[in-house]
């Protein structure tokens, strides 16, 4: 896994742009401190790379940059979520401290997420006279289910579908899949028990 060099010129295009949380390590060549904390953040990226974009930004390479984000020491590290700095530290840390940092970090990340769309899904059940699950774990756990997917399958597929990988066989299974409203007439709730059937009011 290679960091990303960030240089003033594509700064703000490379944050901005990022589809992950990025985390930019301020440093410079001539920093003791820095040069210990590299191996340390090298084996972070290699473990995180499918959740997180690592990125260098050398001081004398970034003086807009730094100056924006008040970097006085190095090395400094910022964790940018939707282009803005969210959490960060100064000084060389122990590697499980770094990691726990991350992983706090990625759990809040994850759980806004997991909200918005539950309220995305809240939302279409309303409007189809359906109901979401009521018991909040299991719809959570689906929709973890449903990001998992997104992961590897590109798209938020029923995670109690089997999913071939062909795109144009799987595009049905995509929640919310086309069966959903003849299983909850038929049994009461689609398959993955996401939906369940509304009441008169």
């Amino acid at each position: 896994m290679s960091f990303i060099t960030l240089t003033d010129e594509n700064f703000e295009k490379e944050i901005q742009n990022a589809d992950k949380p990025v985390v930019v390590d301020f440093w410079a060549e001539w920093c003791s401190p820095c040069l210990m904390l590299l191996p340390i953040l090298e084996k972070l990226a290699a473990e995180y790379e499918d959740k997180i974009i690592f990125a260098k930004a050398n001081l004398d390479l970034v003086p807009t940059a730094s100056q924006k984000f008040g970097i006085d020491k190095i090395p400094t590290v910022i964790l940018f979520k939707e282009g803005k700095p969210i959490s960060g530290f100064v000084g060389v840390r122990p590697e499980p401290e770094i990691r726990e940092w991350l992983e706090e970090n990625l759990k809040n990340n994850t759980k806004k997420e997991i909200e918005k769309i539950i309220k995305e899904y809240q939302e279409y059940a309303e409007k189809n006279k359906i109901k979401l699950n009521p018991n909040k774990e299991i719809v959570e756990r689906l929709v973890m289910g449903m990001l998992e997917n997104e992961k590897k399958y590109g798209a938020k597929y029923c995670p109690c579908r089997r999913i071939t990988g062909n795109r144009e066989e799987d595009k049905g299974k995509i929640c919310p899949c086309v069966y959903h409203k003849e299983e909850i007439e038929r049994t009461g709730q689609c398959h993955c028990g996401l939906f369940v059937k509304g009441y008169n009011k």
